[in-house]
């Protein structure tokens, strides 16, 4: 008789070993380990070996290049971020934190492309079609061609698409949709794995788009198993919190576009809808205190204004404080260390506090400059005008670097009525902007 095999997974990553483990040397979760019956055996096998027997290599040069087509879903933000539209075929997933306006997003997007003569199902598994049908009459979002299914049940889902045809789908949300035929809770690796695996396949047999919400934990990521973000094809997430009006849509994962593009998007009461005049949402030029400076940062191929605020006080503990909000806490203590051994400026005996308004995070070093300059503004209770930007980045040295597309940013800092720039190196094209160079960070105490 032969011996049983078995097999325990990660609950978190995936991960598969014949023996149980305390801690997973994959993603390093502890007590995630749970032991697989041999029907959940086969579906590992399954997920794993979906490639055809059949198939072999190519030269590159003999396959031809397919051709992406896409439909918009009359949001320009979205189909922005989505690299110019709805690709048909394509599983996309959205994360965010509960409230931030995924499922308001997804409902007004599916109303939008069923007013294009296709057919659009919302599948919810969290409310009931009442529920929805209510937020569509608030959001103005009734169309005949769009449908709404109330069902946690994977195979009720399939029996719905076996019964009309649609070209788009949003699953709300993944962590409640379960398989009758896998004994384990909705949520699981394993269930994740083959819904996610079903969902795929119906994509591509049937050139459907389907994009599937996710919810986060507090530490930022899609609960649940990390499986899940490395079969979809597009992985978007939900920056700011449902407290503030704006919210950023930003690409993690494409592989249909770019992932440097971001959306804005505001809460209005007809829900969440692209923002206008971007430009001047993400900084006050009304009030003049000290501790905030400006910037300029690109989003893919968009320049913003930023205003980075900081406040400098005396520290009443041994340790002091050293947080940041939209900014890398790291890179932050390399700049007060070099405020410290450049500059002078004795700040071990305060707290410091970096914060990005709008609730965007800083991705790029090109704030570097402004952060330094609203440090010390913060430190030596000087106002910085506003009209003055700072770009560059600073390096352990003390050196400021140059970085890319900075005519795009003085460009943009232009028409926002800026006048003067602090920057590394004069730009290449002439600009109604008054450049100074401060190629040196020592440099910038000359402003104060």
């Amino acid at each position: 008789m032969a011996k049983k095999k078995i097999l325990f997974e990660c609950q978190h990553c995936g991960l598969t070993t014949p023996k149980w483990m305390g801690k997973c040397t994959n993603c390093g979760a502890w007590d995630s380990f749970v032991e697989l019956s041999e029907h959940q055996q086969e579906v590992v096998k399954q997920t794993k070996s979906s490639a055809s027997a059949g198939s072999k290599a190519l030269s590159i040069n003999e396959i031809h290049e397919e051709e992406v087509y896409r439909f918009t879903s009359l949001d320009p933000e979205l189909d922005s971020v989505l690299g110019g539209g709805v690709v048909p075929g394509s599983l996309t997933l959205i994360g965010g934190s509960p409230g931030v306006g995924k499922s308001t997003l997804l409902l007004k997007v599916g109303s939008n492309i069923a007013s294009l003569g296709k057919n659009v199902l919302y599948v919810t598994g969290e409310e009931s079609a009442g529920q929805i049908k209510l937020r569509a009459n608030r959001l103005k979002s009734n169309e005949d061609k769009l449908y709404l299914l109330s069902e946690i049940r994977l195979e009720q889902i399939l029996v719905e698409l076996e019964h009309r045809e649609y070209e788009f789908i949003i699953i709300d949300s993944i962590q409640t949709i379960y398989s009758e035929n896998i004994a384990s809770a909705p949520g699981s690796v394993t269930q994740v794995r083959q819904i996610t695996f079903e969902l795929m396949r119906i994509a591509k047999e049937k050139d459907i788009a389907i994009f599937i919400i996710g919810h986060i934990t507090k530490e930022g990521s899609i609960a649940g198993p990390r499986v899940l973000e490395h079969m979809v094809d597009t992985v978007l997430y939900f920056e700011g919190d449902s407290s503030q009006e704006l919210r950023i849509l930003r690409g993690f994962k494409n592989r249909f576009g770019t992932t440097s593009e971001i959306g804005v998007f505001e809460m209005r009461a007809e829900g969440l809808v692209s923002a206008t005049d971007i430009a001047s949402r993400f900084f006050n030029r009304d009030s003049q205190q000290s501790g905030s400076a400006l910037t300029v940062v690109m989003e893919g191929s968009r320049p913003i204004i930023l205003e980075v605020q900081a406040l400098v006080s005396e520290s009443h503990t041994s340790n002091s404080k050293r947080q940041a909000t939209g900014f890398d806490n790291n890179r932050l203590n390399m700049l007060l260390a070099l405020l410290e051994r450049k500059l002078e400026i004795p700040l071990s005996g305060y707290d410091v506090f970096i914060n990005i308004t709008g609730g965007i995070k800083i991705t790029e070093t090109a704030a570097d400059l402004a952060i330094l300059a609203a440090i010390i503004s913060s430190f030596r209770d000087r106002a910085i005008s506003k009209e003055t930007i700072f770009i560059g980045e600073v390096s352990l040295v003390g050196d400021v670097r140059e970085v890319y597309a900075l005519d795009t940013r003085l460009k943009e800092a232009s028409m926002q009525n800026i006048t003067k720039a602090l920057v590394a190196k004069k730009p290449l094209e002439k600009s109604t902007i008054k450049t100074f160079v401060v190629d040196e960070v020592t440099k910038l105490l000359e402003w104060y």
